[in-house]
């Protein structure tokens, strides 16, 4: 995920200070990893720098000044060139349940690979309990539905990595003290 990409697109049509971008993100890309404020304000001055953003003005209202910025046209092109791009599938999967799972056998024995297994499910299911009664219950958002419906797709394709995990624990014990 291009960051860069993403706050050029929050930008578009709107000039916004990196306070608004930052509050623009958080509301419009609901379940994403809140930015930080120097992350927001680094990214911007990268955009200046390669010229794909501006700034367009200066305001004080009782604090630091605020910087306005807009997008340039090379960076409305360089938005709309990076959503054209098909993202490759990752070739890898860095996850720590897997990681968990092979040093537990390392550590322990597939008793307690098993044992972690189910907490961990247990705590995805709450997890999708809790998304499920939020988007029945919630006066929400699109995104925010949206979002949820994400995140329950993972914590599925993580239950089901489980379930598939705990019926192999005996051969991977196996394979990981060959």
């Amino acid at each position: 995920m291009s960051m860069a990409h993403i706050l050029l697109g929050l930008l578009n049509g709107q000039a916004l200070h990196g306070y608004e971008l930052k509050h623009s993100h958080d509301q419009r890309i609901p379940g994403a990893k809140p930015l930080a404020y120097g992350q927001v304000y680094s990214t911007l001055k990268r955009l200046v720098r390669d010229d794909l953003a501006v700034e367009v003005g200066r305001e004080r209202s009782g604090g630091p000044d605020r910087t306005t910025y807009e997008v340039t046209e090379r960076g409305h092109q360089a938005v709309r060139d990076w959503l054209a791009t098909v993202e490759p599938p990752a070739p890898y999967l860095s996850n720590v349940l897997m990681a968990k799972v092979v040093v537990t056998l390392l550590v322990s024995d597939e008793h307690t690979a098993r044992h972690h297994l189910a907490a961990q499910r247990a705590a995805h299911l709450a997890r999708m309990r809790e998304l499920t009664e939020f988007k029945i219950a919630a006066n929400a958002s699109l995104a925010d539905l949206l979002a949820a419906d994400l995140a329950i797709a993972h914590l599925d394709a993580d239950l089901r990595w489980m379930q598939t995990t705990t019926e192999r624990i005996t051969e991977l014990r196996l394979e990981v003290h060959a």
